[in-house]
């Protein structure tokens, strides 16, 4: 569903400039499609660039991407009363596609940026995991709190969270219909923006939230995310009259083929369909080629997923290729490049068998957030020095995540039938210990206040 701009943003209390960036003025576009909040606090100027003089714009901070990483950014740094600017290439939020598993990390985030109890009161929470074959026998059983009792699982609409998010932020805050066709620099080093348009955009910070294909990421030296050998159905079931199931997530493991499902709300219900192919494929829009596809796929699998299918709206449905950026030390470009610095899928995309993609875009959001606020109350050298810590601290965090969620989509995508009887038989019912493999969920954050 699409929602005007508008109606996005709420009108709160306009936060303080830190006074690092006293010495700047806040600057964004005159074209009539800008948001007029945005027209109020800034004003075009004329900057002497090295090419020739030109009529341009300039920004302190800019969040290149409206998606969770940047609206997440945005509304960190907000708490922590400092202004930034949003830029989406669409012409509102991309609100489409399924939901995203929430484990308690990501939670204690969202707790942090003040909106938890608004998300949980529209979400169930899953109680326990089941995992199956695709004949139906169950292979190995658990809830989730009789492992940690502080574990917090929720599957989340995309859409509602984005918006949630972006009700967050001041008015102005987000700026659509901003395509990047090219980045440059400046004389003095801050990073020149150039939009499809003809608009440019002079940044003193940029942050690139812009997903798995970033510009920004480009820019800096990154190549494209590499393709894992495996594709991804996926979709989100409506029962219009409510649904029955469990409150658990429910996995079904073949050869070379795994799905599962959980429930989302009273009515909706996520799931899945993951295979192997030797390469990502067309793509391909059509709602009703997709559910043929993937009912195909699982035709002798058990009834309650093929009913799912049936069930999804076409509107989210999505079949995707898999991905992934392994980031070697002193190999991979770092995450920060004078003051552009990488935040959520941009910098580390993972394949989604761990459920941490969000949740650790939500981490980078806060743990960045909170740098740049020190940073921004000593002088303006300081905050190069906050991307680099942001970048020394987390990689610690995302790289072997990335690596391990790589590993465990290798195990459950076997072929063999010998190799999977023994993943069936031996390895999942017996040797895989629940608790150590949520570890990993584990992350402090205190709530965001100015001071």
């Amino acid at each position: 569903m699409a929602i005007a701009s508008s109606s996005l943003l709420l009108h709160v209390e306009q936060p303080r400039w830190p006074p690092a960036l006293h010495h700047l003025r806040s600057r964004a576009f005159s074209k009539e499609h800008s948001f007029s909040a945005v027209q109020n606090r800034t004003r075009n100027v004329r900057v002497s660039l090295s090419r020739a003089e030109a009529d341009i714009s300039e920004e302190e901070i800019v969040i290149v991407g409206a998606g969770i990483a940047g609206l997440a950014t945005a509304v960190s740094l907000h708490r922590l009363g400092v202004r930034s600017l949003v830029l989406e290439q669409a012409d509102s939020l991309r609100t489409g596609g399924t939901s995203l598993t929430l484990f308690k990390n990501g939670w204690r985030v969202l707790d942090a940026m003040g909106v938890g109890n608004y998300l949980r009161s529209q979400f169930l929470e899953i109680q326990a995991m089941t995992v199956k074959s695709e004949d139906g026998r169950e292979l190995r059983s658990f809830t989730f709190k009789d492992e940690d009792e502080s574990q917090e699982v929720r599957a989340v609409e995309r859409r509602i969270l984005l918006e949630t998010l972006a009700n967050e932020l001041p008015p102005g805050a987000v700026q659509f219909s901003s395509k990047l066709e090219k980045i440059g620099r400046s004389e003095n080093g801050d990073a020149l923006l150039d939009f499809e348009d003809g608009r440019q955009l002079l940044a003193t910070i940029v942050i690139g939230c812009d997903g798995i294909r970033s510009p920004v990421a480009k820019w800096m030296g990154f190549s494209e995310p590499k393709y894992v050998g495996h594709c991804a159905f996926r979709g989100l079931g409506y029962f219009p009259d409510g649904q029955s199931l469990e409150p658990k997530v429910n996995y079904i493991y073949g050869r070379g083929l795994r799905a599962g499902y959980v429930p989302v709300s009273p009515t909706k219900v996520y799931w899945f369909i993951c295979f192997n192919s030797s390469s990502p494929g067309p793509r391909i829009s059509d709602p009703s080629v997709l559910k043929k596809q993937a009912k195909e796929l699982v035709r002798n699998w058990p009834s309650e997923l093929l009913n799912l299918i049936d069930l999804t709206p076409d509107e989210t449905i999505i079949r995707t290729p898999l991905v992934d950026r392994w980031l070697w030390p002193a190999i991979s470009p770092p995450a920060s490049t004078g003051k552009a610095v990488l935040v959520g899928d941009a910098w580390h995309p993972m394949t989604p068998n761990l459920g941490q993609g969000a949740c650790c875009a939500l981490e980078d959001a806060v743990v960045l957030a909170r740098k740049l606020a020190k940073a921004f109350k000593s002088e303006p050298a300081a905050l190069e020095a906050a991307l680099r810590s942001y970048e020394r601290e987390r990689w610690f965090r995302v790289f072997p995540l990335t690596i391990r969620a790589n590993l465990v989509g290798s195990l459950l995508q076997w072929e063999n039938p010998v190799i999977c009887s023994v993943r069936n038989n031996f390895i999942v019912p017996k040797l895989v210990r629940i608790g150590t493999m949520l570890e990993h969920t584990n992350f402090d954050c205190k709530p965001l206040q100015a001071s």
